[in-house]
């Protein structure tokens, strides 16, 4: 599998309806396997305005239908976007969660490769203690755009918005383990660019 992330800042002055239709035309006219093209909802940081996310039989797939993404949409002021192949994930029972978060990020280039892998099985690990997770995916980009040269993607399924403003970002395995990675007055700090945490409604227009 191939994904495709693109977080859509719109300008002051869009018809964000329009925007909308005419992404979500876009997507459906590729080979994706699922669309997902939704407005971002209230309390994204950096998430944008529409949430794209594209999962594609394989790369070739994908930039078949590249071009088409790369041509402007009057009304769109920025984009940041990352594509990236098969991560590690899991998924929980029931698998499938009503909100669709995603977290790019970028981990700083000096950060020694054992460091990196201990950040990763931080985040892989909090599954195991937040239940509100049912489903979550870590990969590593190999594309980046818009604000930062990303290198992780971490997404996940929620079963609701309170699983993911409350069971998880509130959680003391966030707060007081993970979040580490991330404070910049922290020692262990290797985040320390800018993030992107954004969600949406997850429902696919396909898959």
């Amino acid at each position: 599998m191939f994904d495709v992330i693109r977080l859509v800042h719109l300008t002051p002055t869009a018809d964000a309806d329009r925007v909308l239709t005419d992404l979500r035309a876009r997507a459906l006219a590729s080979p994706a396997r699922r669309v997902l093209v939704q407005p971002t909802l209230p309390g994204v940081r950096n998430g944008g305005d529409i949430l794209v996310h594209l999962r594609f039989g394989d790369v070739a797939a994908w930039r078949a239908c590249a071009p088409a993404w790369e041509s402007a949409v009057d009304g769109v002021g920025h984009v940041d976007g990352a594509e990236y192949g098969a991560g590690v994930g899991g998924t929980a029972e029931p698998p499938t969660g009503s909100v669709y978060r995603v977290l790019l990020l970028r981990v700083a280039p000096d950060t020694p490769s054992e460091v990196v892998d201990r950040f990763e099985a931080d985040l892989l690990r909090m599954p195991r203690y937040i239940s509100t997770i049912r489903s979550w995916q870590l990969s590593r980009v190999t594309r980046a755009s818009g604000s930062a040269p990303w290198t992780h993607v971490w997404e996940q399924e929620f079963t609701d918005l309170a699983g993911l403003d409350g069971a998880y970002l509130m959680h003391p395995v966030h707060w007081a383990h993970v979040d580490r990675w991330f404070d910049p007055e922290h020692p262990e700090v290797v985040v320390r660019d800018r993030i992107c945490h954004s969600f949406c409604v997850n429902e696919p227009v396909r898959g």
